[in-house]
This record gives C-alpha cells, structure tokens and sequence, in this order.
C-alpha cells in the first residue's frame, strides 16, 4: 500500500520518552530488516488519512475527508482520544485489520471444534483477540453416537486452543489473548473452576464461570441447582450452589482465575437478541458479543477536558466535540476493515457495533482534587458516563442519517422501543487501555494509579524515577518536593504511610490501587456500568492479605450492584509468585483455636474438601508437580507425582510424598521436614534459575522452602520469584484492567 503523503504544514506529533519506546517497538511499520520505516508524524497521519478517506464512500456526509483527516490527526496527537492498538498498527496497510476483539462458536462436533481452532488462529496472526464460550460442547465421558466412544470434554480441548495460541504471536508482536467461558450449569463446571490449579497450564486464557440469575437465587438460598447437559438438554446431576459459588471465591483468592460474569444481565442488554444468544466476551470481558461478531474500540482521555472554570471542572463543550468525532471514526473504522473471515464481515456490518469508552480517568479525578475512594468520585464518574452515552448515541443517530441506520436496526430493541435510528448497535465500552495510556501519558481506563512514582533502569544501569505528572505538580504547590522524596515514593509507591512528611490534603486526594477500599473499587465499576452499552473492564486490586470473605463480598456486591462481571487480583497470588507469600500472619500459622498442632500428637483427619496449588519444577528425572494442599492456612499434605520416567522413580516420589504428608498432618513443622529433605543429592542433578535442584527430595524441600519459610530460612534462589517480572525488558509487572502490564516499555499480556 501506497505511503500517504504528509502536508507541508502538518504538525510534527510530541512525544514522551516512553512512548517513543513503545510505538518503535510495537506500532510502526517495519522494514525487511525489523527496524521501523516511519516515525510518530508519519504514523497517525497514516491512520488519520485512511480513515478519514472511509468518508467519501457518503455523499451525504457533512464533512470533507481532507477536513476530517486533519481532525482526526490532531484527535490523537493532542492525546484526546485514540483508538485500539490494531487501527494504529495496520490502518493504512496491506494487513488492515483493525479490530481488538472476536467471539468465535465453538460447536459440539469435531469438525466445528477444529474450524474454530483455525479461525483463531487467522485472527490472532491478524492481531486480534479473541472469546470462545464451550458451553455447546458434551460433558465429559458423554456417548458420542457417530463413532461409539465418549467426550473428552469441554477442559480437554481447551488445551488444543491453548497449545494453538502457544504457536501464533498476535499480528507479529505478543501472543494471542484468550476468553474460556463455561455456564455454571454445565456438568463440567468444577473441572473448570480448577482447571488452572496447575502452574503453567491455559496460559494464553482468561477464565470466567458464566452465572445465570437462577444459580445466584439458589446460592442464597443454599440450595441445589440442576446440571444440564447441553446436547440433550437433559439434568445430569445437581449440585449445591454456595459450594461452587465458595469455591469460585477460593480460587479467586488463590490466584485471580475464573473471573465470573453475570450471563442473564448481558443478554437483557442484548440490542439484537433475534440475531442470536450472547454467549461469551472477549478476552478482558468489557466486550460481550454474539458468535462472529468483532468490534473496535477506542477511548477518550479525560484528563484532557480538565477545565477548573467550568461546571465541575469539566469542559463539557470540548468533551461533546472528541465525543462526536470518536464514534464517526470508530464507524469509520468498520468500513476500512479487513476482516479474516467472511462471516465476520457480514456480522460486523449487521450490527456495526463500536465500544468508545474513557481513560484517565484517575488523571482527571487528581486534577480536581477529589478522592478516587469518593461519593464525590463515584457521582461525577456517573455524570461523566452519562455524558458519553448520551452524546454517543447522537453522533450515531446523526450517522443514521447520512449514512443508514445499523442493517439488524429495525429488529432491534431500538426499533421497538421507538428509540434511533442509530448507525451502531452499541456505543459504549470502558476498554483496558494498556499501551494506549502509556502512548497518551495517562492513567489505565479507569483504574486508579498502581504507583505514583516509580524507578526504571534504563541504560549503563542508570536508574530513572517517573513520577505522575499531577502528583509532582501538587508537590510542589505545597512546597514538599525533593529528590530523596521521589526516590522513597518509588521504593513504596504509595504515600499513605507518610503522614510525618505530607499533608492529609495530598494523601487524601494522591491514592493508589492498593489505598482504595474493595467497596470503592466496585462502587466505581458500578457507576461506569451504569452508562455503559457493554461492559466495563476493571481491576479490584486487594493486598496480599485479604481474605476469603474479602473476596465474597465483592463478588456479591457486584451482583447487587449491577456490574455484568468482575476480576479480582490479590497482590502475589498467581501460582508463579506462590512461591513468595512473605511472613505468614498468626492467623495462618495457626488453628482457629489458637492451639499450634504438637508434633508427635495424634494424626489430623482429613476434610472432605481442601484447597492447595500445584507447582511444577523440572528436574534432571522429567518434570515433578508437586501438590501441596492446606487446612487452615497450613500444609497438611502432599502429593507428588513425576511424568516419564519409569515405574521405579515415579513410586519413589509418591513414597516421599506419603511420608511428608504423614508428617503434616501429625504436627511436624514444614522447617523441620525441609531441613531433612533439602540438600539430598542424586545422580541427576539440574541447574534451574530456581538453582541447583539435586533431586526429587531436594525440589520437595525447595518447594516447601519457598512458600512457608521464605522469611525465616534462606531460599535456593531469590532469582525475581517474588514478583511477576516482564519478559521483554525485566521490570516489574502490574496487573490491571485483566492484564499484565509492563510501564516500562509497554509489554500486556492477557490471559
């Protein structure tokens, strides 16, 4: 395709040091030897103008392309709004896929199961996401009429997507990012729920756990719910639903995984309901769609229509104009779009959905003063969203006119409620920004700020502290800022410990994720969800040290509350940190009586349900997975089990296993089992970047090291295991809006 052209008077974009970094290595063309043929002028302009030439397809439209395509330039460039990272990266390019997200039917056949298998592949090689839900397919162990044999079930060929996934990098640059979504009522529902026990497996998938109405009626009312099996739409059993409910918030709490979402809400908002169900999201799940459906999303930044002299510090005029020219490009965006199959083309253009939805969100609240953990933050949110969707909505019907209403409009639930016509089956959508907020120099959607401050390594080991912009502003207002401030600020991230150095003013205002309540955290989706056609991607980010119950509370309350689904992450809780728990509290050193187990006393009876982890360590015999389950907070038993190596080796380590497990649960302390099992050496040592691994002996205790002794004992390598580090460039990972994200230099990983 063809460079476009850049006027003579076009303004050259500027440009932060960070996003430099991450527009060079994921965004611009490149060239046969992998280094970037454009700059940031020349890409914006590249997209700005083969968007804006979609106009001329309208001989109605009220605005010149060349116009438009200036607009649209200065749109993104002042940071206003941008759209999702495919329009940026293939706009105005032989690929031209420009949509973020896909929802693709998985059928309960082998020949509908494999063609879904090959159409994500197309998508994630296009750059795209993509949701599946396998509630379609036959339970586990169910008859298979055509050949005589049995399913494997839904988890089963959940692996082949998985492995898939492992072998396509979305669009060149990162790994496809995956949606697995699974009814409540499906036989196969607790496989599911524990299907990422083990470290390692489904790591290109977010889960979630479909919820209907009748299963949360029954949760409260502690009763049995019916399991339908789906291809004869038969009960195939019961189950009690505040048990599966209690065992969803369990591994919540373990690890973040399955998310839930509330299925029945999402299809109550379905505009088109004639055209199908509604049965999965994609892979961040602010995006519900119906089979072969895809939609772009963009955002606008908030922070940006900051006005302290209009009517709550907010230029609504300004914000009414980014509004209107956003949804026209978004509708744009449809029409220029190559999409990987020509199914998804026809759906797409059925519907026309777009998702415009905010970031900086947390900017804007900074800039006003108000307190994210705020009703004063939680009202403005809803008038803000209000105001989206409101003026969303009358660009798209302003569309309808120049161009036709949506083709599915007249058997829509518009049509019927006399509302539109509008050119978009939806408008509204509060998407992970990601990379796009580094781009613009803004918070994530609208999540609150991970850090106010932090340090980078960047070249020759120097070491960089970036601190929000607002914050150092208001630093220096009150006259309390300094270097060796900005360096204790990064070592912590947060200032509300600092009471002896800041006034209760900034601390109030300058809150983190890890400052905010769960209760507000939730309060703020529900206010966004409120106005919002789609769903809202956030983030309740709780400490290391929240509970069960914690977690509970805030599934319940966004039931109440209206949200259509929520992700929880409890800092350090992902199986590759399980290693790292830091001190164990007195409460999880000990029974709730209080009385610590003696050692020697009589052998504990198990329960009839226990939780744990499993974690995987190679060794120089084949790859060990130890299971270690818990009561109350403390080992009680493992299990250990090795694959391929011969009968002899595998009935040694479930021999170790039995005797640790012995040990457990008759009161030996894990320190005195590790001081037994560790440093035993066998003929086939390995050397790990856990360390030196002797044996099947050794890895136990290494195990049992890392996760109970950490603060007492020294480890065989403090080697990163305490956080989730980037691959790309070995900073610190976040997690927000349903993904990692590195600040540093721009790396997301989803799933």
């Amino acid at each position: 395709m063809a460079e476009p052209t850049l006027p003579a008077d076009l303004k050259p974009v500027e440009i932060n040091t960070n996003a430099e970094i991450v527009l060079s290595k994921r965004y611009y063309r490149k060239g046969g030897d992998g280094k970037p043929v454009e700059n940031s002028t020349q890409m914006f302009w590249r997209v700005a103008s083969s968007i804006a030439e979609e106009e001329n397809k309208y001989p109605k439209s009220t605005v010149p392309a060349e116009t438009l395509a200036r607009q649209f330039y200065d749109l993104m460039t002042e940071w206003k709004f941008l759209p999702n990272s495919p329009t940026l990266m293939n706009a105005g390019t032989d690929l031209g896929q420009l949509s973020a997200c896909f929802v693709l039917p998985v059928g309960d056949s082998i020949e509908e199961i494999f063609d879904a298998v090959k159409f994500a592949a197309m998508i994630h090689k296009s750059g795209g996401g993509t949701g599946f839900s396998f509630s379609r397919l036959r339970p586990k162990e169910a008859r298979v009429g055509s050949t005589g044999g049995v399913a494997s079930g839904p988890v089963s060929f959940l692996r082949i997507f998985n492995t898939a996934t492992e072998q396509i990098k979305q669009g060149g640059t990162r790994r496809g990012a995956n949606m697995g979504i699974l009814r409540v009522d499906h036989p196969d529902i607790l496989e599911f729920i524990r299907a990422k026990e083990r470290e390692g497996e489904f790591n290109n998938f977010n889960f979630s756990v479909a919820l209907t109405e009748d299963f949360m009626k029954a949760v409260e009312k502690n009763e049995e719910y019916p399991l339908i099996a789906p291809h004869t739409k038969r009960e195939r059993g019961r189950l009690n639903a505040r048990e599966v409910f209690e065992l969803l918030v369990r591994k919540a709490w373990e690890s973040g995984d399955p998310g839930i979402v509330f299925l029945d809400r999402i299809n109550r908002d379905n505009p088109t309901p004639t055209l199908g169900e509604i049965e999965s999201t994609n892979p961040c799940g602010e995006q519900p769609l119906l089979p072969y459906e895809a939609c772009n999303l963009g955002s606008v930044n908030l922070a940006k229509v900051f006005a302290p002299e209009k009517d709550a510090g907010v230029d609504w005029d300004e914000l009414r104009r980014i509004i209107h020219l956003a949804v026209r490009f978004l509708d744009n965006v449809i029409d220029a779009s190559q999409f990987p199959l020509e199914r998804i083309t026809e759906m797409v253009r059925m519907n026309r959905k777009i998702g415009l939805g905010v970031m900086g969100w947390a900017d804007l609240l900074y800039q006003l003063r108000i307190p994210y953990n705020s009703q004063e933050a939680v009202h403005l949110a809803e008038r803000v969203m209000e105001f989206v969707l409101e003026e969303g909505r009358a660009a798209s019907r302003q569309l309808a006119k120049e161009r036709g209403e949506f083709p599915a409009y007249a058997e829509s639930v518009y049509a019927e409620r006399g509302l539109g016509p509008f050119r978009n089956a939806t408008i509204t959508t509060i998407a992970p920004t990601g990379t796009l907020s580094i781009i613009a120099g803004c918070s994530s959607g609208i999540e609150p700020l991970f850090a106010l401050s932090f340090a980078r390594n960047v070249m020759d080991g120097e070491r960089l502290v970036e601190t929000n912009p607002y914050f150092e502003a208001a630093l220096r207002e009150e006259g309390c800022w300094s270097q060796k401030l900005m360096e204790s600020i990064a070592a912590k991230g947060s200032v509300r410990q600092m009471a002896d150095i800041l006034p209760d003013s900034l601390r109030k205002v300058f809150v983190t994720a890890m400052d905010i309540e769960p209760v507000y955290h939730l309060k703020m989706q529900a206010a966004f969800q409120q106005y919002t056609d789609n769903a809202v991607s956030k983030t309740v980010n709780l400490p290391h040290d929240a509970t069960v119950d914690d977690i509970r509370n805030i599934y319940w309350m966004a039931y109440e509350q209206g949200c259509k689904g929520v992700t929880v992450y409890r800092d350090g809780c992902l199986s590759s940190q399980v290693l790292c728990t830091g001190d164990s509290s007195k409460k999880d050193d000990e029974p709730r009586d209080g009385k610590p187990h003696a050692p020697g006393g009589p052998k504990r009876d198990r329960p009839d349900i226990v939780y744990g982890f499993t974690q995987k360590v190679p060794t120089g015999l084949g790859v060990l997975y130890v299971t270690v389950n818990e009561v109350e907070g403390k080992p009680f038993e493992l299990f250990a089990t090795i694959g391929k190596s011969g009968r002899s080796i595998t009935a040694k380590a479930e021999a170790i296993g039995r005797l640790v497990s012995l040990c457990l649960r008759v009161g030996v302390e894990p320190e005195d089992i590790v001081q037994q099992l560790k440093g035993i050496g066998g003929e086939h040592p390995v050397f790990q970047k856990k360390g030196l691994l002797l044996s099947i002996p050794d890895a136990i205790a290494w195990v049992l090291e890392n996760r109970y002794l950490k603060s007492r004992v020294p480890v065989h390598s403090a080697n990163g295991l305490s956080k989730q580090l980037c691959p790309d460039c070995g900073q610190e990972l976040v997690f927000e809006e349903g993904c990692h994200k590195c600040y540093a230099c721009g790396f997301t990983k989803c799933g």
